[in-house]
């Protein structure tokens, strides 16, 4: 009899702690899956961004020409830097040597410092491309290396090189009070959001493999080699890798096998309870059988029926548990779900955003380097100070960008002269329009009262909507100026686009408002223009509408709010 307990009691502790690790085991499932994304989506943003650095002309003139070309690789790579949120970005030549960087005029500068000993720099230059993790040498910064090669493979100038920060996704996963790490191909972690796992191997390193981290000082500042092995002292915890085929890496997840243990040695003590206790009941039952026949029927109904009570109690604590747990885990997806599509909207709004003034700024900056090659310095002097008010107004734009994406509070409005307005969309466009074979004709009479608004984002609204015009008009072959207008209407200030595009297909009049919609199928745009254009009438009480014009073409009216306190500002004016 005692054998057949412990038996009983050993079954169910081995049923209990096969479900629970199994349960175990798809959490952590699901943990890798998720910590897998967010690693493949942090590195992918900024993958581009070499290949970009490393065809523009200011970047290879730096490693052929003078200091002054330098310069403007410096400036250039700052504001690349700036607008793309990357850590860092600098340029090699073709001997390891930092020639130009983002934080060139910044402590810790990496012009000058040699990096050929990187395997990124000779994976560059021999297929192209390289990346790679490690410890920086001379910020003592971890980062991920993304490079791309200058020139062509035959005759190569140098190597474009962007440093990733990734040290949100450990904080990410401590925030979330999950134990994940992320390892290299040589088992060691770099990235964890347990910290006592940082720069440990997984199992002992080989001393050819220390020898080889040492040279190209991937953990510069690690003793590696006194490094404890982590995988022995995570015994209290169930482990599960999955791997990262790019570059080798795996991501660790780890929960505590406590609870499941704990939990199983219950349940095999219950059992082996209940068995001794059904034991003991059937003797006695037994020895008494021939004198208590009824009562012994009532005991076995009774025993029965607690039975059966308590199996179904224990379907309905597992059907509990697997609710609980199925509703977290759509809790997590849904919520890092959302974290992907607010940074997808944000990187795709600041892109379309800033391009055109970029392209203003580029020509611009062309002709001050053409007025300081003929030494006109005054005309040269006075396209820098275009420049930098164009850099002044990204800036701005950008910081009102993601104040409107983000939906926070929006600055207090203010009195807008949509002449001005209208003027600085016509700066800001003149290049493009060259380029399209058009050209404006801006009606805005004097004296017109004030829109109530934002001037930055009002010209923002006006650069998008006469680009539309002039972009159908010019797939249209017209000839005739785009027609912008200022008028009263009642209490609003009416702007009206007038061009002579294909127009407006009807079929398509409900979706051109729509985000990443676009008719265009040349690849160009986002099909965030008009999208972006209606929400910021909306936050202003504005109204935008499209009309057929007569003779063809499209009619594009938007209606202000006039500036409620005209009499104010006409006594300021006196």
């Amino acid at each position: 009899m005692t054998a057949l307990l412990l038996t009983l009691a050993g079954a169910v502790h081995m049923a209990a702690r096969r479900a629970g690790l199994a349960g175990l085991d798809a959490e952590l499932h699901n943990r890798l899956m998720l910590a897998q994304h967010a690693v493949v989506t942090q590195v992918e943003r900024y993958r581009y961004l070499p290949g970009v650095v490393a065809q523009d002309a200011r970047i290879q003139a730096a490693l052929v020409g003078p200091d002054a070309a330098t310069g403007r690789a410096h400036a250039y790579l700052t504001a690349i830097r700036d607008l793309s949120g990357v850590d860092e970005i600098y340029v090699l030549d073709v001997a390891g040597r930092a020639v130009a960087a983002s934080n060139h005029a910044e402590p810790g500068s990496f012009v000058g410092q040699n990096y050929a000993f990187r395997p990124y720099f000779r994976q560059a230059l021999e297929v192209g491309q390289g990346r790679y993790y490690a410890v920086g040498v001379t910020t003592g910064i971890p980062g991920y290396f993304l490079a791309s090669r200058i020139g062509p493979q035959e005759a190569p100038l140098g190597v474009a090189v962007a440093k990733v920060d990734m040290s949100d996704l450990p904080k990410a996963w401590a925030g979330a009070a999950q134990a994940v790490a992320l390892a290299d191909g040589a088992g060691i972690v770099f990235l964890s959001a347990e910290p006592e796992w940082l720069f440990r191997p997984l199992d002992p390193l080989r001393p050819d493999t220390v020898a080889q981290l040492a040279v190209e000082r991937r953990y510069d500042g690690q003793d590696l080699a006194a490094a404890v092995p982590l995988r022995p002292a995570l015994a209290g915890l169930r482990l599960a890798e999955a791997p990262l085929q790019a570059d080798g890496w795996r991501v660790i997840a780890a929960l505590p096998v406590g609870a499941v243990e704990q939990q199983a040695r219950l349940l095999a003590a219950l059992a082996g309870m209940s068995g001794l206790l059904l034991s003991a009941l059937a003797v006695s039952l037994a020895q008494r059988r021939q004198l208590i026949r009824v009562r012994l029927n009532q005991n076995a109904e009774l025993e029965r029926r607690v039975t059966e009570r308590t199996e179904a109690l224990g379907h309905e604590i597992a059907e509990r548990r697997l609710a609980q747990a199925e509703l977290r885990e759509a809790h997590e997806s849904l919520v890092q779900a959302a974290k992907l599509a607010v940074l997808g909207r944000m990187s795709s709004t600041i892109v379309h955003e800033v391009s055109q003034p970029l392209s203003a700024l580029d020509s611009t900056l062309a002709a001050a380097e053409l007025h300081l090659r003929a030494g006109r310095e005054a005309r040269a002097e006075a396209s820098l100070g275009a420049a930098r008010a164009l850099l002044m107004r990204m800036q701005k734009m950008v910081r009102n960008l993601k104040s409107f994406g983000s939906r926070q509070r929006i600055d207090p409005p203010e009195p807008v002269d949509m002449g001005q307005v209208l003027a600085a969309a016509a700066e800001v466009l003149a290049p493009r329009l060259a380029e399209l074979g058009q050209s404006l004709h801006l009606a805005a009479p004097a004296g017109l009262p004030a829109a109530q608004g934002h001037p930055i984002r009002l010209e923002q609204v006006a650069t998008n909507l006469i680009l539309n015009a002039a972009e159908a008009a010019a797939a249209a072959a017209a000839s005739e100026p785009i027609s912008v207008s200022l008028t009263v209407q009642g209490q609003m200030l009416r702007l009206t686009i007038a061009d002579r595009g294909l127009g407006i297909d009807p079929a398509l009049r409900t979706r051109i408002e729509e985000p990443f919609f676009t008719t265009r199928i040349t690849g160009e745009g986002l099909g965030l223009g008009l999208a972006i254009t209606r929400g910021i009438l909306d936050q202003m009480g504005g109204q935008m509408d499209f009309a057929p014009r007569p003779g063809g073409g499209t009619l594009t009216i938007v209606d202000l709010p006039l500036w409620q306190n005209q009499a104010v500002m006409t006594r300021k004016a006196g």
